[in-house]
């Protein structure tokens, strides 16, 4: 018998139909010599660090670092888990060879290993790898099953990755929570979690201590086009006011008119993070909420598989493409000019260098029915970026015009576009009141009025006065593409590729990141912006350990990671290296003597209760088959009793009355700084 195990219920019933295993078992289906049965995600994790050592079990810093010699796994402690891991195991025993039908990723690898570990699998394991669910890609998946042994390294970064998180998280968590954690509240470290914290803090100190200056800027419209003098910002209104003088009472010439044109190609398809990012600006969807939208989407077959980090398509895709853009029904008016005539293959859109396991995210062809809301939403901008893909590139005209005033230079920028090409497959985008009032205030999108060289005229020159801007705080569009590219601002695509090799976390796991942090209450959302609570900022002002909280340095471990999957660099290197760096870091900060500490707040929301899987009913004549539940996730459980967190009254600012006080680096400030309250208190009268 051939046994299959796919990562979730839903996904074995699919596989089980196609394979024509129709009879329903207790926790497998079974047929046609296969047998489909499932876990739910995972079924195994790391051991807790007292089944290594009993004393371990006790949180002290005598006993840190925790360095286990060797790593061992088990079944996760829930009724549910631990009944279908018995399941797979008597399966597995019995099996001529084992498919593996896990996620097709990195997680999803680690997850099937992990469980063929534990059951002791000594039959040959074959490996299912495909990108969507739809019948043709299963079946086409099974004609060419994978050996298993060609998964091996991505087997070993995920393996690595998960003994990091756990040497660096069962050690840190310990010793911060040891020796800064007020009334025993447990502080949580994450190898990927502390940075991206850090972050959003050093942002908001930026803001907190950032003092607006003025500055001048000097105009004057002609022909009802605004001009910008030459020289930039006036740093003094007299100097300002000097130039304005000057050019009062002269003519406006106009010196040169250039005017180039130009192209702009196709967005590129989305990877996750890009499609993270753009449902966070359209919809103000969290990560976390694009992700399970766009998962469901592929779990429907609508879609193809999400996690991924790559915006490019592999060669086989291309000969699909005609049939994937015929069966978007709901968009024939669109795709109706790119089927008229031979599709483009663009090495913007197809590059096999730019793709590992997976391409980016396109819809399969499959026409999308009982979709939610939100969903239709998503699809929609995969649909139309696909489509768009295939389009002509936008022909634009970008004019400069230079004018001269007793001098005096000014130019302005103008931008007209001449062809849409694929711009007409987002026509009916409108921007909101907000980006419109943006898109005013951005000269090159000025379409300009036809300028002569020589002609001259009268002008209205103005001089107005404008403050310095601080930084905007991190929305979670734009900490998701900071984490992406190691913390740096980059527009250009291009670039941004480069710093994905250095970016921190992976596409999948960015989301858990972020509402990890909101559940520890170190972050909470105003609007669309990310705050740090004050637990936030004490915590990240006691770690004086740059390797916890750098972006750049965590970036360097990931790049690790992915040489491991992609088998250029050692395994057993990453770990002793990550164990040397723990060993540095505790002893660090076990011989502190800063009597420093971080009070925590209880969060605002109570943590997830610990549930059971539920149990499989059993089939009822003559209903129809029921597919089998999936568990709820085991809550998280602490690795040690704490006493309750003391929640603290926080004090209202005594300027604005509406916001509260939070600790910035050289003085208290309001959380309404952002909405221009300006009230800043010293450490030392805070302090009394």
């Amino acid at each position: 018998m051939k046994v299959c195990i796919a990562e979730k219920p839903s996904v074995a019933r699919e596989i089980a139909q196609i394979l024509g295993a129709k009879t329903k078992k207790d926790g497998y289906f079974e047929g046609n010599g296969y047998q489909v049965t499932w876990t739910f995600g995972h079924l195994c994790t790391l051991k807790e660090p007292h089944e290594y050592l009993p004393e371990w079990k006790q949180w002290s810093l005598a006993y840190l670092p925790m360095m286990p010699p060797r790593f061992g796994i088990r079944v996760i402690a829930n009724d549910g888990y631990e009944k279908q891991f018995r399941i797979i195991e008597g399966l597995v025993k019995n099996a001529e060879m084992v498919i593996n039908c896990g996620d097709a990723g990195q997680e999803g690898e680690l997850i099937q290993r992990w469980v063929l570990q534990k059951a002791q699998c000594s039959c040959p394991i074959f490996r299912l790898w495909i990108s969507s669910l739809t019948e043709e890609a299963i079946r086409e998946g099974f004609e060419k099953l994978h050996t298993n042994a060609e998964f091996q390294s991505l087997y070993e970064a995920g393996l690595s990755r998960a003994i990091g998180d756990w040497l660096l998280g069962m050690n840190a968590t310990r010793l911060f929570t040891l020796k800064y954690g007020k009334n025993k509240s447990v502080l949580s470290i994450g190898r990927v979690q502390t940075p991206t914290l850090a972050l959003i803090v050093n942002r908001q100190l930026e803001i907190l201590n950032f003092k607006p200056e003025p500055y001048w800027e000097l105009k004057t419209i002609y022909r009802n086009t605004t001009f910008s003098a030459a020289k930039g910002k006036f740093t003094s209104q007299e100097e300002g006011q000097e130039f304005l003088e000057t050019v009062r009472n002269s003519p406006f010439t106009v010196t040169n008119v250039t005017t180039k044109k130009g192209n702009e190609a196709p967005l590129r398809l989305f990877d996750l993070t890009s499609l993270q990012v753009e449902c966070n600006k359209k919809f103000s969807f969290s990560a976390d909420e694009t992700l399970k939208l766009i998962q469901s989407l592929y779990e429907k077959k609508v879609t193809t598989y999400p996690r991924v980090d790559t915006t490019f398509l592999s060669d086989d895709i291309y000969p699909k493409v005609p049939g994937t853009l015929r069966g978007l029904k709901d968009y024939e008016e669109l795709t109706a000019p790119v089927l008229a005539a031979k599709i483009p293959k663009s090495k913007k859109v197809f590059d096999n260098s730019k793709v590992t396991d997976h391409h980016a995210i396109i819809p399969t062809g499959v026409h999308p029915n009982n979709l939610t809301n939100d969903e239709r939403k998503v699809f929609d901008l995969v649909a139309r970026r696909f489509i768009a893909a295939f389009y002509p590139d936008c022909k634009i005209s970008t004019t400069t015009v230079n004018g001269e005033v007793d001098k005096v230079e000014f130019k302005v920028n103008g931008k007209q576009i001449l062809d849409p090409g694929w711009r007409v497959v987002f026509a009916k985008d409108k921007p909101d009141e907000k980006e419109e009032s943006e898109k005013k205030d951005e000269d090159d999108d000025n379409i300009l009025p036809a300028f002569e060289i020589g002609e001259s005229g009268p002008h209205e020159p103005t001089l107005g006065e404008k403050w310095t801007q601080p930084p905007k705080p991190y929305t979670e569009a734009t900490l998701l593409r900071a984490m992406e590219t190691a913390g740096k601002q980059v527009d250009d695509d291009e670039l941004r590729d480069a710093l994905k090799e250095n970016g921190i976390g992976r596409p999948s796991t960015r989301a858990a990141i972020i509402e990890t942090l909101f559940k520890r209450n170190y972050i909470r959302k105003e609007k669309k912006n990310l705050v740090a609570t004050p637990t936030g900022i004490d915590l990240i002002g006691v770690i004086d350990v740059e390797l916890l909280k750098s972006v750049e340095l965590t970036g360097l471990w990931e790049k690790k990671l992915r040489e491991i999957e992609k088998g250029s660099f050692e395994a057993r290197q990453f770990i002793d290296e990550l164990k040397a760096m723990v060993t540095d870091v505790v002893n660090q900060v076990k011989y502190d003597t800063s009597h420093r500490s971080v009070s925590v707040e209880a969060p605002a929301l109570e943590e997830p209760k610990e549930t059971k899987a539920p149990k499989e009913k059993k089939e009822r004549a003559p209903r129809k088959k029921k597919e089998p539940t999936e568990p709820k996730p085991e809550a998280a459980k602490p690795a040690a009793p704490t006493a309750p967190a003391v929640t603290s009254q926080p004090e209202i600012c005594p300027l604005c009355g509406k916001g509260t006080i939070i600790k910035g680096k050289t003085a208290y400030g309001c959380s309404e700084w952002k909405n221009g309250c300006t009230y800043r208190r010293p450490f030392e009268e805070g302090e009394k």
